[in-house]
Formats: C-alpha cells, structure tokens, sequence
C-alpha cells in the first residue's frame, strides 16, 4: 500500500505519476527479492520544506533532491518514508535531458533502496546500489 501525499504545485501528481512509483517501488523491492506486504508513504514537496527537513533530520543545511525515512518497527510493515523534490525532478530532469516521469522514478528507486538499507556512503555501497538502480531502471523499461 502507498500512501501519497501532495505538498508543491508545480507538477500535477496524477494517476499515471501514481502508477509510475508504485511500479518503481515495486520493481526495487523485487530486484532485493523483498516479498512481504509493505507501506509505504511517498511526498511530494519543494525546495523550502525538504531544505528544512534536510537541516533538522539530517543535519545538512540545503536542498536535495530525495529524502528517505525508513522505519524501524517490527510491529509494522511500514517501510517508512520517500520524501521528493518537484523542484528538483524539474531541473535534474532537464539537466540530464530525460523526462520528469523518468526522474521521478529514479528517484524513488532511489529512495526505496534506502528504505531497505541501502546506502552509498563508501564507495563499494555506492557501486552495489547504483548496479542494483541501473537493473531495476532497465527492468521498468525507463533507462537513461
């Protein structure tokens, strides 16, 4: 189950943006062989307020262009939260000339991985995780 919640107004959060994270976090998910039912929160936001959640949960004073919570709860099959920057998608997606769609996916991918323990803070995480982003993209048909 995804639940979405709208926070910008610079891009319409439509059906077919809905449908393109649930098949990304789906495709990421499968690609770790991960079969449980699972929750998942997914917000769209802007500059300002992921800037601000940027600074107070993580400690780093700008914007970016995803963030994820993942929750640490045995009791729940509550993966935890993807936080995404409509700012971002917009220019990121213009800056490496592919779609919003696209980027949009990406970066869930992204974000889902996280939420499964996923990280690319040393190098050899990093080269795992982007291998494992390059596979699901590929199968989601949305390569680069």
């Amino acid at each position: 189950m995804i639940y979405f919640d709208n926070r910008q107004d610079l891009i319409e959060i439509d059906e077919e943006i809905e449908n393109i994270v649930e098949k990304s976090i789906e495709a990421a998910l499968k690609e770790i062989e991960f079969t449980d039912d699972y929750e998942v929160s997914v917000s769209f936001v802007g500059d300002d307020e992921i800037h601000e959640l940027n600074r107070d949960y993580r400690g780093v004073d700008r914007t970016t262009d995803v963030l994820s919570f993942p929750m640490d709860d045995e009791f729940t099959n509550m993966l935890g939260d993807i936080v995404i920057n409509i700012n971002k998608v917009i220019e990121q997606a213009k800056e490496y000339g592919h779609s919003e769609k696209r980027e949009i996916s990406y970066l869930t991918v992204h974000s889902s991985l996280h939420l499964m323990g996923f990280d690319h803070e040393e190098e050899e995480d990093k080269k795992e995780m982007r291998a494992v982003e390059d596979r699901v993209m590929e199968k989601l048909e949305i390569s680069r």
